[in-house]
């Protein structure tokens, strides 16, 4: 590998698995000290236990980011293990499936708070080290689902919008002190996530098939097809690249 995040030190929020493990072991491969924090701890220990295998540099933290709680005590576990933190992939995030007329006020409270909540407590944790450190890199998970509505999901469609304005918003107010926020805006793609997401259109009567696939992007995606546009935006390669969003979808959102 080319060194690419050499002297970073990384927190990959839902980094245990799909596309945050991918970029857990991009990250790393690429010289970053990584903090891979999840919900689920045996996952998030294995991850960081094959990084660390491989020769790279990594710890877990288990936590919910959607608590205020316990993403500052990962974010100050993170920081006494490695160092200040200079580059965030706010990944984590999850998908509810159903007819709008059928959603419940505490599962549109539930995924805002998973999918958007835990970007404003990661980012509002991490940036007071970066700014002390000279600057950082962000980088949020947003979605083709930000600008290309699905029927039976507008409550994860709405949250996705969310995360895509909170990529460019970051960027502006933060520029000047040499913070960088982008967003990674995946297609579908091969991991427990989006696979579920297609047999869950699939049964409310979405066309999904291999065929409807095939003219909306050519292929479903692979996780480090994400991880490797994801370590682009976190990288200084990318040091002009700010408040914009980096569709991974193989031309669904250029139809």
């Amino acid at each position: 590998m080319a060194g690419r995040l050499d002297g970073k030190v990384a927190i990959v929020s839902g980094g245990a698995t799909g596309m945050g493990g991918a970029a857990s072991k991009l990250f790393a491969a690429e010289g970053a000290k990584v903090a891979v924090i999840d919900r689920n701890a045996e996952a998030a220990a294995a991850t960081a236990a094959e990084i660390r295998e491989a020769g790279g540099e990594a710890e877990y933290f288990v936590a919910d980011v959607s608590d205020e709680g316990q993403v500052g005590k990962a974010v100050e576990g993170a920081a006494k293990r490695f160092g200040p933190v200079t580059v965030l992939f706010n990944h984590a995030g999850t998908i509810v499936i159903k007819p709008f007329l059928e959603i419940e006020v505490e599962e549109w409270d539930w995924l805002h708070a998973v999918n958007v909540r835990s970007m404003f407590l990661m980012t509002k944790a991490v940036l007071p080290q970066m700014i002390a450190a000279g600057g950082g890199s962000i980088v949020c998970t947003s979605s083709i689902s930000a600008v290309a509505a699905t029927p039976n999901e507008v409550l994860y469609d709405t949250t996705k919008g969310a995360c895509h304005m909170f990529a460019r918003a970051i960027a502006v107010e933060f520029r000047d002190r040499n913070i960088r926020c982008n967003a990674v805006c995946p297609g579908f793609i091969r991991t427990p996530h989006g696979l579920r997401e297609v047999s869950d259109l699939d049964k409310l009567g979405v066309d999904v098939s291999d065929a409807a696939m095939a003219a909306q992007q050519g292929r479903i995606g692979e996780p480090e097809e994400v991880a490797r546009a994801a370590l682009f935006l976190a990288s200084d390669e990318a040091s002009f690249v700010n408040g914009a969003q980096l569709f991974v979808d193989n031309g669904f959102t250029a139809l």
